[in-house]
């Protein structure tokens, strides 16, 4: 539908993340400037993690954007990105014990390095992100929630970049569908996710990104 509702819904998903992580990014705030010297330090510890891992990925998204949208589009190359980082994703979180509530430096950084990899189409920002927190021996949902978290500024120049080149290409009311859609089913789709985390592994999630994987491929070959 044109650069106006890739727009939309980056915006859309901007807002999944603000509303199911507000509460989280106020505390950071606050943290900064309240509480015990022990929590400053933690907010400012945090905040420097943020910062420094969404580096990589915000380079790479720059310096990579064209390659990104014409060379790395291939479906069967998708295809296989699905199959081969979801059972990356089950691998790792099946042998990786987990450890640590909260990400060190070690596990922020390769979380940050993981995202810049999710230029490549089927790969999956979250998946992969997620799976270098399980990889450092975070928790399931503290890998998730540092996921999500480092997800927001990203998702935010993201939206800035394509915002430059905006043009009303689409109806408003169709932009306006866009923005709530995404951020209806990211929001739901980010609790959904934190909930199941809770009691399980990432097994199904394996099992889908193969069966989806074989209908690219079965659609793609069937021209």
């Amino acid at each position: 539908a044109g650069l106006a509702f890739d727009v939309a819904l980056h915006w859309g998903t901007l807002l999944a993340l603000l509303v199911a992580f507000g509460a989280d990014w106020w505390a950071l705030l606050v943290g900064l400037v309240r509480g015990t010297d022990e929590t400053r330090r933690a907010a400012r510890s945090t905040w420097l993690k943020l910062i420094v891992a969404t580096i990589p990925g915000a380079v790479a998204g720059v310096l990579l954007k064209d390659v990104a949208e014409s060379g790395l589009r291939q479906m069967p190359l998708q295809a296989a990105m699905l199959f081969v980082f979801g059972f990356v994703l089950w691998w790792v979180d099946r042998v990786s014990p987990s450890r640590d509530r909260t990400p060190g430096w070690g596990a922020a950084l390769l979380m940050g390095f993981a995202q810049a990899l999710a230029l490549v189409p089927g790969v999956s920002r979250s998946g992969i992100t997620i799976t270098a927190g399980r990889a450092a021996k975070l928790e399931r949902v503290a890998a998730a929630r540092f996921s999500f978290l480092l997800a927001t500024p990203i998702t935010f120049g993201a939206g800035l970049l394509e915002l430059r080149h905006f043009t009303a290409d689409v109806a408003p009311a169709t932009l306006a569908v866009g923005v709530l859609t995404s951020a209806v089913v990211g929001l739901l789709a980010i609790r959904g996710l934190l909930r199941w985390l809770a009691r399980a592994g990432f097994f199904g999630f394996f099992v889908y990104r193969t069966a989806l994987a074989a209908l690219v491929l079965f659609v793609v070959f069937r021209r």
